[in-house]
């Protein structure tokens, strides 16, 4: 096979793979719905809770959306690839021939689609609730562009070495919140900046930076640990 059949091989393989996953995720609404109601539910208990201050509210916004968001993340992470581990499906994918840093890729990617991207959709409506002001709307919206791909990437690898533990779930956040804790940091800064008129792009920057060394990194990381699962 030449070189320019292979790589067809794998950019079908990849785009047929991110398809499957996305086709079942919409089968399974109550999965899919999951994370975006669990968000809308944590935000909405704060101003009930704490009260409706609108000072108040604006101050803490960036912090419980981010929190929010991190929280429906890590509560999604385990279905990333525990169904196909289950029933056999992985052990096929590796069979087949295809890399499986490039079956990581595809089903992080997949993951996100279905649980990062409808948080990332959602923030707006969330930042209004939370009296976040209108000029730092648009950094909120972008942190958790750049932030929750990360948190994908990352998760995926707190998965890849619990997932033939059964009790993987709790030991995976443990994981995996240790590594969130810079993200989180850095994104609700950079929208408290906003909010306040200073300078903000350099936290931008530190999160452009975490994206592109986890996209670069984390498949191969990811993959790894499904090496040992599976071994």
């Amino acid at each position: 096979m030449t070189p320019e059949q292979q790589s067809g091989s794998m950019a079908s393989a990849f785009f047929a793979l991110l398809r499957r996953d996305l086709l079942l995720a919409f089968r399974r609404r109550t999965e899919m719905l999951f994370p975006i109601v669990f968000l809308l539910v944590v935000v909405s208990l704060f101003p009930l809770g704490i009260g409706p201050s609108p000072a108040l509210l604006a101050r803490i916004a960036p912090g419980v959306i981010w929190i929010a968001a991190l929280l429906a993340t890590v509560i999604s992470l385990d279905g990333l690839f525990r169904s196909d581990f289950e029933d056999g499906t992985l052990e096929q994918f590796v069979l087949s021939g295809h890399p499986l840093t490039l079956i990581s890729l595809a089903k992080i990617l997949a993951h996100w689609l279905v649980a990062g991207l409808p948080l990332v959709l959602m923030s707006p409506l969330l930042a209004v609730w939370m009296n976040l002001p209108i000029e730092s709307l648009g950094v909120m919206v972008l942190t958790l562009a750049l932030g929750t791909p990360i948190l994908s990437l990352i998760g995926s690898i707190g998965v890849g070495l619990t997932i033939s533990l059964k009790r993987g779930g709790q030991l995976l956040s443990l994981l995996v919140f240790p590594l969130y804790v810079p993200i989180l940091i850095i994104a609700t800064a950079a929208v408290m900046a906003a909010s306040d008129g200073l300078p903000y792009t350099a936290f931008l920057g530190l999160l452009v930076a975490g994206l592109i060394t986890s996209v670069t990194l984390a498949p191969f990381a990811a993959a790894a640990a499904l090496k040992i699962s599976l071994s």
